[in-house]
């Protein structure tokens, strides 16, 4: 048994407006959510075995967050630039190199990427990850390499608004 948890970035900031996207930092909302639904995994005791992110700073920032919510070493944490913008060709590469000791990888990411490779995954027409949202999704494999369209159950949907009121 595998398991994945996709996690869209938290809230950017688009204060600067010279600012690439690449380099846009969380804001104010995403500084608060990040932590907070890190906590919502730790008390469903779901630990990662592998994070994996996108290079892009919001990602990585709220990857770093969940690691250290969750006890994962930072230092741990695998930076792709391709998860930046990814399409789900880019994704399913990644999942299917992840090494079979592995069980539990958490990987985060941008829309409208994650939002596909999860509708592609389980076979749902329809699934919209708002930021910091959290998809985790289960696959009856042995091997990563067994991962592909359709082949997974989606298990837990989480995301912020589920339980703040701005």
């Amino acid at each position: 048994m595998k398991t994945i948890y996709l996690i869209r970035h938290a809230k950017s900031s688009w204060k600067e407006a010279k600012m690439s996207d690449h380099e846009r930092p969380l804001n104010h909302r995403g500084e608060k959510d990040a932590p907070f639904m890190a906590d919502i995994l730790k008390k469903h005791k779901i630990k990662p075995d592998l994070i994996i992110t996108s290079n892009a700073v919001r990602a990585v920032k709220t990857a770093e967050i969940f690691a250290g919510t969750l006890n994962y070493p930072i230092e741990e944490i695998l930076f792709e630039s391709d998860l930046y913008l990814a399409d789900i060709n880019d994704f399913l590469r990644h999942i299917n190199s992840i090494e079979d000791k592995i069980d539990s990888c958490f990987i985060f990411s941008h829309n409208p990427g994650i939002s596909e490779i999860a509708c592609h995954l389980t076979g749902n027409e329809r699934i919209d990850m708002p930021t910091c949202s959290i998809f985790g999704i289960e696959f009856n494999i042995e091997s990563w390499r067994e991962v592909k369209k359709n082949s997974g159950k989606g298990i837990l949907f989480e995301y912020p608004k589920k339980y703040l009121k701005d």
